[in-house]
Protein backbone atom coordinates (compact mmCIF):
# COMPACT_ATOMS: atom_id res chain seq x y z
CA UNK A 1 0.00 0.00 0.00
CA UNK A 2 1.35 3.41 -1.05
CA UNK A 3 0.26 6.33 1.13
CA UNK A 4 0.76 10.03 0.42
CA UNK A 5 1.29 12.05 3.60
CA UNK A 6 0.44 15.76 3.46
CA UNK A 7 1.37 18.41 6.03
CA UNK A 8 -0.09 21.76 4.99
CA UNK A 9 0.84 25.13 6.42
CA UNK A 10 -0.52 28.55 5.53
CA UNK A 11 1.98 28.97 2.67
CA UNK A 12 3.67 25.56 2.54
CA UNK A 13 2.97 21.90 1.97
CA UNK A 14 5.27 19.06 2.99
CA UNK A 15 4.68 15.69 1.39
CA UNK A 16 5.95 12.12 1.56
CA UNK A 17 5.01 9.08 -0.48
CA UNK A 18 5.57 5.90 1.54
CA UNK A 19 5.51 2.22 0.66
CA UNK A 20 3.77 0.89 3.76
CA UNK A 21 4.56 -2.77 3.08
CA UNK A 22 8.21 -1.90 3.73
CA UNK A 23 7.56 1.34 5.70
CA UNK A 24 9.96 3.04 3.31
CA UNK A 25 9.92 6.59 1.90
CA UNK A 26 9.66 6.53 -1.90
CA UNK A 27 9.82 10.29 -2.41
CA UNK A 28 9.36 13.47 -0.39
CA UNK A 29 9.64 17.23 -0.59
CA UNK A 30 8.21 20.65 0.21
CA UNK A 31 6.03 23.14 -1.62
CA UNK A 32 7.34 26.47 -0.37
CA UNK A 33 5.95 30.03 -0.63
CA UNK A 34 2.52 28.95 -1.90
CA UNK A 35 0.69 32.06 -3.15
CA UNK A 36 3.76 34.23 -2.55
CA UNK A 37 6.59 35.52 -4.71
CA UNK A 38 8.97 32.94 -6.20
CA UNK A 39 7.21 29.73 -5.05
CA UNK A 40 9.06 26.45 -5.58
CA UNK A 41 8.72 22.71 -5.00
CA UNK A 42 11.56 20.51 -3.80
CA UNK A 43 11.49 16.83 -4.75
CA UNK A 44 13.78 14.19 -3.25
CA UNK A 45 13.95 10.64 -4.59
CA UNK A 46 16.56 7.99 -5.27
CA UNK A 47 19.21 9.95 -3.40
CA UNK A 48 18.86 13.15 -5.44
CA UNK A 49 16.96 16.42 -5.12
CA UNK A 50 15.30 18.51 -7.80
CA UNK A 51 13.57 21.89 -7.75
CA UNK A 52 10.39 22.69 -9.71
CA UNK A 53 8.26 25.79 -10.25
CA UNK A 54 5.87 26.36 -7.35
CA UNK A 55 2.14 26.95 -6.96
CA UNK A 56 -0.32 29.82 -6.57
CA UNK A 57 -2.59 27.93 -4.16
CA UNK A 58 -2.89 24.60 -2.32
CA UNK A 59 -5.00 22.96 -5.02
CA UNK A 60 -2.38 23.76 -7.64
CA UNK A 61 0.35 22.57 -5.24
CA UNK A 62 -1.33 19.15 -4.86
CA UNK A 63 -1.75 18.87 -8.63
CA UNK A 64 1.91 19.73 -9.23
CA UNK A 65 3.11 17.25 -6.59
CA UNK A 66 1.04 14.48 -8.18
CA UNK A 67 2.30 15.38 -11.67
CA UNK A 68 5.89 15.22 -10.41
CA UNK A 69 5.31 11.81 -8.79
CA UNK A 70 4.01 10.33 -12.09
CA UNK A 71 6.35 12.23 -14.42
CA UNK A 72 7.79 9.88 -17.07
CA UNK A 73 11.34 11.11 -16.52
CA UNK A 74 11.50 11.81 -12.78
CA UNK A 75 8.42 10.10 -11.37
CA UNK A 76 8.42 7.21 -8.88
CA UNK A 77 4.97 5.78 -9.76
CA UNK A 78 3.29 5.15 -13.11
CA UNK A 79 -0.16 6.54 -12.31
CA UNK A 80 -2.31 8.06 -9.56
CA UNK A 81 -3.88 4.62 -9.12
CA UNK A 82 -0.75 3.58 -7.23
CA UNK A 83 -1.65 6.00 -4.41
CA UNK A 84 -4.00 4.04 -2.16
CA UNK A 85 -4.69 6.68 0.50
CA UNK A 86 -3.80 10.20 1.65
CA UNK A 87 -3.03 11.09 5.28
CA UNK A 88 -3.24 14.68 6.51
CA UNK A 89 -1.63 16.18 9.59
CA UNK A 90 -4.09 18.38 11.47
CA UNK A 91 -2.79 20.63 14.25
CA UNK A 92 -6.05 21.15 16.16
CA UNK A 93 -8.67 18.45 16.72
CA UNK A 94 -9.97 20.14 19.87
CA UNK A 95 -12.56 18.36 21.99
CA UNK A 96 -14.14 16.80 18.89
CA UNK A 97 -11.54 14.36 17.51
CA UNK A 98 -9.96 11.90 19.94
CA UNK A 99 -8.33 9.72 17.30
CA UNK A 100 -7.38 9.69 13.63
CA UNK A 101 -10.47 9.86 11.44
CA UNK A 102 -11.62 9.07 7.91
CA UNK A 103 -12.28 12.37 6.14
CA UNK A 104 -15.69 13.28 4.75
CA UNK A 105 -17.48 16.60 4.24
CA UNK A 106 -18.68 16.71 7.85
CA UNK A 107 -15.15 16.11 9.21
CA UNK A 108 -13.79 18.90 7.01
CA UNK A 109 -16.49 21.27 8.33
CA UNK A 110 -15.64 20.39 11.94
CA UNK A 111 -11.90 20.94 11.34
CA UNK A 112 -12.73 24.29 9.75
CA UNK A 113 -14.78 25.30 12.82
CA UNK A 114 -11.73 24.65 15.00
CA UNK A 115 -9.68 27.19 13.02
CA UNK A 116 -10.20 29.80 15.74
CA UNK A 117 -7.79 27.79 17.92
CA UNK A 118 -5.24 27.21 15.15
CA UNK A 119 -5.73 30.07 12.67
CA UNK A 120 -2.39 29.56 10.91
CA UNK A 121 -2.85 25.82 10.40
CA UNK A 122 -6.39 24.44 10.30
CA UNK A 123 -7.55 26.65 7.38
CA UNK A 124 -4.59 25.36 5.34
CA UNK A 125 -5.42 21.75 6.29
CA UNK A 126 -8.99 22.29 5.07
CA UNK A 127 -7.83 23.82 1.78
CA UNK A 128 -5.55 20.84 1.20
CA UNK A 129 -8.20 18.24 2.01
CA UNK A 130 -10.63 19.86 -0.40
CA UNK A 131 -7.92 20.12 -3.05
CA UNK A 132 -7.06 16.41 -2.70
CA UNK A 133 -10.73 15.49 -2.86
CA UNK A 134 -11.12 17.49 -6.08
CA UNK A 135 -8.00 16.08 -7.72
CA UNK A 136 -8.36 12.47 -6.47
CA UNK A 137 -12.03 12.05 -5.47
CA UNK A 138 -11.95 8.25 -5.18
CA UNK A 139 -8.88 8.03 -2.91
CA UNK A 140 -9.70 7.75 0.83
CA UNK A 141 -8.28 10.50 3.06
CA UNK A 142 -7.49 10.34 6.78
CA UNK A 143 -6.97 13.16 9.29
CA UNK A 144 -4.30 12.59 11.97
CA UNK A 145 -4.54 15.10 14.82
CA UNK A 146 -1.65 16.57 16.83
CA UNK A 147 -4.01 16.90 19.78
CA UNK A 148 -5.54 13.41 19.86
CA UNK A 149 -2.73 11.78 21.87
CA UNK A 150 -3.37 14.27 24.66
CA UNK A 151 -7.11 13.60 24.99
CA UNK A 152 -6.26 11.03 27.70
CA UNK A 153 -5.21 13.78 30.12
CA UNK A 154 -7.28 13.88 33.32
CA UNK A 155 -9.41 16.95 34.06
CA UNK A 156 -6.98 18.22 36.71
CA UNK A 157 -4.26 18.36 34.03
CA UNK A 158 -6.18 19.92 31.14
CA UNK A 159 -8.44 22.33 33.04
CA UNK A 160 -7.61 25.98 33.67
CA UNK A 161 -8.96 27.50 36.89
CA UNK A 162 -11.41 29.78 35.09
CA UNK A 163 -15.16 29.83 35.65
CA UNK A 164 -16.43 26.35 34.83
CA UNK A 165 -19.29 27.83 32.79
CA UNK A 166 -16.77 29.50 30.47
CA UNK A 167 -14.89 26.23 30.04
CA UNK A 168 -18.15 24.51 29.07
CA UNK A 169 -19.27 27.28 26.72
CA UNK A 170 -15.99 28.10 24.99
CA UNK A 171 -14.03 24.84 25.43
CA UNK A 172 -11.08 26.73 26.95
CA UNK A 173 -8.64 24.08 28.18
CA UNK A 174 -5.21 22.59 27.55
CA UNK A 175 -5.07 20.67 24.26
CA UNK A 176 -1.34 20.26 23.71
CA UNK A 177 0.47 19.63 20.43
CA UNK A 178 3.13 17.40 18.82
CA UNK A 179 1.01 14.41 19.88
CA UNK A 180 1.97 12.36 16.84
CA UNK A 181 5.66 12.82 17.70
CA UNK A 182 5.20 12.01 21.41
CA UNK A 183 3.20 8.89 20.52
CA UNK A 184 5.81 7.73 18.00
CA UNK A 185 8.79 8.06 20.36
CA UNK A 186 7.05 6.35 23.29
CA UNK A 187 6.19 3.41 21.02
CA UNK A 188 9.82 3.25 19.92
CA UNK A 189 10.91 3.51 23.56
CA UNK A 190 8.70 0.52 24.42
CA UNK A 191 10.53 -1.53 21.79
CA UNK A 192 13.92 -0.53 23.25
CA UNK A 193 12.81 -1.35 26.79
CA UNK A 194 11.20 -4.59 25.56
CA UNK A 195 7.93 -3.68 27.19
CA UNK A 196 4.32 -3.37 26.10
CA UNK A 197 3.72 0.36 25.52
CA UNK A 198 0.91 0.11 28.11
CA UNK A 199 3.60 -0.57 30.74
CA UNK A 200 5.84 2.40 29.84
CA UNK A 201 6.16 5.61 31.84
CA UNK A 202 8.21 8.37 30.22
CA UNK A 203 8.88 12.08 29.89
CA UNK A 204 9.19 12.92 26.21
CA UNK A 205 10.88 16.17 25.20
CA UNK A 206 10.08 17.31 21.66
CA UNK A 207 12.41 20.29 21.36
CA UNK A 208 12.70 22.27 18.16
CA UNK A 209 11.61 25.68 16.94
CA UNK A 210 8.34 24.70 18.59
CA UNK A 211 8.74 22.57 21.73
CA UNK A 212 6.59 20.57 24.11
CA UNK A 213 7.22 18.25 27.03
CA UNK A 214 4.81 15.39 27.82
CA UNK A 215 4.30 13.18 30.86
CA UNK A 216 3.33 9.66 29.76
CA UNK A 217 1.92 7.07 32.17
CA UNK A 218 1.18 3.53 30.98
CA UNK A 219 1.69 4.67 27.41
CA UNK A 220 -0.82 7.53 27.60
CA UNK A 221 -0.41 11.29 27.88
CA UNK A 222 -1.35 12.55 31.35
CA UNK A 223 0.05 16.08 31.04
CA UNK A 224 1.77 18.25 28.45
CA UNK A 225 3.35 21.71 28.38
CA UNK A 226 1.47 23.35 25.49
CA UNK A 227 -1.99 24.64 26.27
CA UNK A 228 -5.02 26.03 24.48
CA UNK A 229 -2.55 27.00 21.76
CA UNK A 230 1.14 26.21 21.10
CA UNK A 231 2.17 29.49 22.78
CA UNK A 232 2.14 28.01 26.28
CA UNK A 233 4.98 25.93 27.71
CA UNK A 234 8.75 26.12 27.44
CA UNK A 235 10.80 28.86 25.76
CA UNK A 236 10.87 28.28 21.98
CA UNK A 237 12.42 29.73 18.84
CA UNK A 238 10.12 32.75 18.58
CA UNK A 239 7.47 31.97 21.25
CA UNK A 240 7.69 33.24 24.80
CA UNK A 241 6.28 30.11 26.42
CA UNK A 242 4.74 30.44 29.92
CA UNK A 243 4.08 34.03 30.85
CA UNK A 244 1.95 35.99 33.33
CA UNK A 245 -1.28 36.87 31.41
CA UNK A 246 -1.02 40.40 32.81
CA UNK A 247 2.05 40.91 30.58
CA UNK A 248 -0.37 41.09 27.63
CA UNK A 249 -2.33 43.92 29.27
CA UNK A 250 0.91 45.67 30.24
CA UNK A 251 2.30 45.51 26.70
CA UNK A 252 -1.02 46.64 25.18
CA UNK A 253 -0.99 49.68 27.44
CA UNK A 254 2.66 50.67 27.04
CA UNK A 255 3.15 49.79 23.36
CA UNK A 256 -0.31 51.09 22.36
CA UNK A 257 -1.07 47.79 20.63
CA UNK A 258 -4.14 45.58 20.38
CA UNK A 259 -4.35 42.17 22.05
CA UNK A 260 -3.98 40.49 18.64
CA UNK A 261 -0.82 42.50 17.94
CA UNK A 262 0.69 41.56 21.30
CA UNK A 263 -0.16 37.89 20.80
CA UNK A 264 1.56 38.03 17.40
CA UNK A 265 4.56 39.58 19.17
CA UNK A 266 4.61 36.77 21.79
CA UNK A 267 4.34 34.14 19.05
CA UNK A 268 6.76 35.52 16.49
CA UNK A 269 9.18 37.99 18.09
CA UNK A 270 10.07 36.48 21.46
CA UNK A 271 11.74 33.26 22.66
CA UNK A 272 15.34 32.70 21.56
CA UNK A 273 14.99 35.42 18.93
CA UNK A 274 13.64 38.08 21.27
CA UNK A 275 16.04 37.48 24.15
CA UNK A 276 19.21 36.88 22.11
CA UNK A 277 18.57 39.47 19.43
CA UNK A 278 20.48 37.08 17.18
CA UNK A 279 18.26 34.35 15.80
CA UNK A 280 15.42 31.92 16.50
CA UNK A 281 17.75 29.16 15.31
CA UNK A 282 19.31 27.31 18.25
CA UNK A 283 22.49 26.67 16.26
CA UNK A 284 23.04 30.35 15.50
CA UNK A 285 22.26 31.33 19.08
CA UNK A 286 24.71 28.71 20.38
CA UNK A 287 27.40 30.02 18.03
CA UNK A 288 26.81 33.57 19.26
CA UNK A 289 26.91 32.42 22.90
CA UNK A 290 30.19 30.60 22.32
CA UNK A 291 31.52 33.85 20.87
CA UNK A 292 30.78 35.72 24.07
CA UNK A 293 27.32 37.16 23.33
CA UNK A 294 25.73 37.46 26.81
CA UNK A 295 22.16 37.83 25.54
CA UNK A 296 22.55 34.69 23.44
CA UNK A 297 23.80 32.80 26.50
CA UNK A 298 20.86 34.09 28.53
CA UNK A 299 18.42 32.91 25.85
CA UNK A 300 19.91 29.40 25.92
CA UNK A 301 19.85 29.42 29.74
CA UNK A 302 16.16 30.35 29.70
CA UNK A 303 15.31 27.57 27.25
CA UNK A 304 17.21 24.90 29.20
CA UNK A 305 15.83 26.07 32.54
CA UNK A 306 12.24 26.00 31.29
CA UNK A 307 12.62 22.42 30.01
CA UNK A 308 14.33 21.37 33.25
CA UNK A 309 11.38 22.72 35.29
CA UNK A 310 8.88 20.71 33.26
CA UNK A 311 10.95 17.54 33.61
CA UNK A 312 11.08 18.08 37.37
CA UNK A 313 7.35 18.69 37.66
CA UNK A 314 6.52 15.65 35.54
CA UNK A 315 8.78 13.45 37.67
CA UNK A 316 6.50 14.48 40.52
CA UNK A 317 3.35 13.85 38.46
CA UNK A 318 4.54 10.37 37.46
CA UNK A 319 6.22 9.57 40.79
CA UNK A 320 9.34 8.63 38.83
CA UNK A 321 9.74 7.43 35.27
CA UNK A 322 11.35 4.69 33.17
CA UNK A 323 13.06 7.14 30.84
CA UNK A 324 13.47 10.66 29.53
CA UNK A 325 13.43 10.93 25.75
CA UNK A 326 14.81 13.76 23.61
CA UNK A 327 13.48 14.24 20.10
CA UNK A 328 12.85 17.05 17.59
CA UNK A 329 15.40 19.22 15.79
CA UNK A 330 17.15 20.50 18.93
CA UNK A 331 16.45 17.45 21.09
CA UNK A 332 18.01 15.12 18.53
CA UNK A 333 20.88 17.27 17.34
CA UNK A 334 22.10 19.56 20.13
CA UNK A 335 24.41 17.87 22.62
CA UNK A 336 24.83 21.26 24.33
CA UNK A 337 21.08 21.63 24.95
CA UNK A 338 20.71 18.11 26.35
CA UNK A 339 23.69 18.55 28.68
CA UNK A 340 22.51 21.94 29.90
CA UNK A 341 18.96 20.68 30.55
CA UNK A 342 20.10 17.64 32.54
CA UNK A 343 22.97 19.12 34.55
CA UNK A 344 22.68 18.98 38.36
CA UNK A 345 19.82 16.45 38.37
CA UNK A 346 21.80 13.60 39.94
CA UNK A 347 19.75 13.65 43.16
CA UNK A 348 16.67 12.97 41.04
CA UNK A 349 18.34 9.88 39.58
CA UNK A 350 19.36 11.44 36.25
CA UNK A 351 23.04 11.16 35.29
CA UNK A 352 24.17 11.98 31.75
CA UNK A 353 27.08 10.14 30.17
CA UNK A 354 28.79 13.12 28.54
CA UNK A 355 30.92 10.98 26.23
CA UNK A 356 27.86 9.15 24.89
CA UNK A 357 25.98 12.44 24.61
CA UNK A 358 28.80 14.04 22.63
CA UNK A 359 29.47 11.11 20.31
CA UNK A 360 26.14 9.47 19.59
CA UNK A 361 25.20 8.64 15.99
CA UNK A 362 22.60 11.00 14.60
CA UNK A 363 19.51 9.36 13.24
CA UNK A 364 19.88 6.41 15.63
CA UNK A 365 18.16 5.46 18.87
CA UNK A 366 20.84 6.04 21.50
CA UNK A 367 21.10 5.58 25.27
CA UNK A 368 23.03 8.58 26.61
CA UNK A 369 22.62 8.16 30.37
CA UNK A 370 25.42 6.87 32.60
CA UNK A 371 25.43 3.35 34.06
CA UNK A 372 24.67 4.71 37.53
CA UNK A 373 21.69 6.73 36.30
CA UNK A 374 18.48 5.42 37.88
CA UNK A 375 16.47 6.96 35.04
CA UNK A 376 17.51 6.11 31.48
CA UNK A 377 17.93 8.94 28.99
CA UNK A 378 17.48 8.30 25.26
CA UNK A 379 17.68 10.21 22.02
CA UNK A 380 15.00 8.84 19.68
CA UNK A 381 14.55 10.46 16.25
CA UNK A 382 10.89 11.19 15.63
CA UNK A 383 9.03 10.19 12.48
CA UNK A 384 5.63 11.85 12.50
CA UNK A 385 5.02 11.04 8.84
CA UNK A 386 5.46 7.31 9.44
CA UNK A 387 3.14 7.48 12.46
CA UNK A 388 0.55 9.26 10.30
CA UNK A 389 0.95 6.69 7.53
CA UNK A 390 0.45 3.83 10.00
CA UNK A 391 -2.81 5.36 11.23
CA UNK A 392 -3.95 5.98 7.67
CA UNK A 393 -3.17 2.42 6.66
CA UNK A 394 -5.14 0.92 9.55
CA UNK A 395 -8.21 3.09 8.93
CA UNK A 396 -8.22 2.36 5.19
CA UNK A 397 -7.82 -1.38 5.81
CA UNK A 398 -10.87 -1.31 8.12
CA UNK A 399 -12.78 0.67 5.47
CA UNK A 400 -12.05 -1.97 2.83
CA UNK A 401 -13.12 -4.80 5.15
CA UNK A 402 -16.43 -3.09 5.89
CA UNK A 403 -17.32 -2.85 2.20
Amino acid sequence: MNILIVNAGSSSLKYQLLDMEKEKVIAKGNCEKIGLADPFISYKHSGKEEIFKGAKNHEEAIKKVLDILVDKKNGVIKSFDEINAIGHRVVMGGWIFKESTLIDDKVIEEIDKLSEMAPLHNPAHVLCMRACKKVMPSVPQVAVFDTSFHTTMPEKAYMYAIKYEDYEKYHIRRYGAHGTSHRYVVEELAKVLKKDVKDVNAITCHIGNGSSITAIKNGKSVDTSMGLTPLQGVVMGTRSGDIDPTVVQFLCSHKKQTVDEVLTYLNKECGLLGVSGVSSDHRETTKASDGGNKRAKLALDLLAYSVKKYIGSYLAVLNGTDAIVFTGGIGENSKEAREQILENMETLGIVLDKEKNNNFKRGQVELISAKNSKIKVYVIPTDEELMMARDTKEIVKKLKKSK
